[in-house]
């Protein structure tokens, strides 16, 4: 059976995790959380970075960060996980939902600027599939109106628009490391910061309101509440296994870009054939691997696709439905029409295994599997 999603140790995961124990600290803010902050501050080249919970949690901060009011509004894509409006929304915040681009199916930069009123607050884009959004233009248009930009990366760790990695553009950028994710510890994200304006804020919402991390530094003899805040910071025994994966950084990513070239590789013909589109990778866009999708005929092609292959052992999956047309999208006023690209393509998506655990062997049954599906 080839799964399309399957954990893997691939280091030392299980050995840092008992070190957590010989330690004695369980909780966050402890060895392997502090070696998670400084690798990725190193990698990316960002001030700071800090180890959430999870994604969700990382854009609730930078809701918070923002200040947002009820009233305010954030421009945001409608093909896109849940937690990339509900961040917003529960600060009060308006998420204005706007289409995506027919090729990256990211936010379409060139329906941002007629969305924006007196009441914006950020746009966050988000790289679906590892893939950069247009970031030139959407940095010039937050320029133009004051605005931030809160890059969901969820997807696009490591990868990269003209040489630049993404979540080092915005104001703040979210990651996760949820288990179908390039980096996994189970459940967690990270907070990227690129504003040194918000270093210490972000510390103290982090650490439940307080200026404990300070106390902890020695910068003041007690620590107190000072602000709001949530609990935010993750265990280190996750901040284990997921060190334990950086560690192992150039071996996951040499992984699925072998699995995800042989796919790209040998599937342009049939997709040709059948009608089915591949993913499209702009010039200026180094990828993070992260997945591979096709885009079926119609709806009823690709449910047979996807029943076909799992008679065959093999796990395909569809994505995201338009998140305006979902319950929480209509109270919000979302209606049919809206966002035609988004509609379309998510009867459409169906995402192929791809994860770290796959060798040649698995890359292979699961091209055979295809080739022999005929529309």
């Amino acid at each position: 059976m080839i799964d399309f999603n399957k954990v893997a140790v691939l280091g030392n995961e299980l050995e840092y995790i008992q070190k957590t124990f010989q330690n004695n600290h369980l909780s966050g803010d402890g060895e392997f959380t502090k070696k998670c902050h400084a690798f990725l501050e190193s990698s990316l080249g960002v001030e700071k970075a800090l180890l959430t919970t999870s994604c969700t949690h990382a854009l609730e901060m930078a809701a918070l960060l923002i200040n947002l009011q009820p009233g305010d509004e954030i421009i945001a894509p409608s093909f896109t996980f849940v937690s990339t409006l509900n961040a917003f929304l529960l600060h009060g915040a308006k998420p204005i939902i706007v289409d995506v681009r027919p090729d990256t199916l990211n936010l379409d930069e060139n329906l941002i600027e007629e969305h924006i009123s007196e009441h914006t607050k950020a746009i966050v884009p988000v790289h679906y599939a590892g893939v950069s959004c247009e970031m030139d233009k959407i940095q010039t248009i937050a320029n133009k109106h004051n605005l931030h930009i809160i890059e969901d990366n969820a997807h696009g760790l490591f990868s990269k628009f003209k040489g630049k990695f993404t979540g080092t553009f915005g104001t703040f950028a979210a990651q996760s490391f949820h288990e179908t994710k390039n980096f996994t510890c189970g459940e967690g994200g990270a907070l990227l910061i690129n504003n040194p304006n918000f270093y210490e804020r972000a510390e103290i919402i982090r650490e439940k309101g307080t200026d404990r991390s300070r106390f902890f530094r020695g910068m003041i003899d007690k620590y107190t509440w000072v602000d709001i805040g949530s609990s935010y910071i993750p265990s280190d025994i996750l901040s284990a296994v997921l060190f334990a994966q950086f560690e192992k950084r150039d071996l996951i990513q040499q992984r699925r870009k072998i699995i995800w070239d042989q796919y790209n590789k040998i599937l342009p013909d049939w997709s040709v054939e059948n009608g089915f589109r591949l993913p499209v990778v702009p010039q200026d866009c180094e990828q993070s691997y992260h997945m591979f999708y096709m885009l079926a005929p119609d709806l009823n092609t690709r449910t047979r696709f996807i029943q076909t292959l799992r008679e065959e052992d093999v796990y395909s999956v569809f994505h995201y439905l338009p998140l305006h047309l979902s319950s929480m999208g209509v109270k919000l006023g979302g209606k049919a029409g809206d966002c035609p690209i988004t509609e379309k393509v998510s009867d459409q998506l169906v995402r192929l295994p791809l994860n770290n655990s796959m060798g040649l062997d698995d890359v292979e049954q699961v091209l055979e599997t295809i080739l022999a599906f005929k529309t």
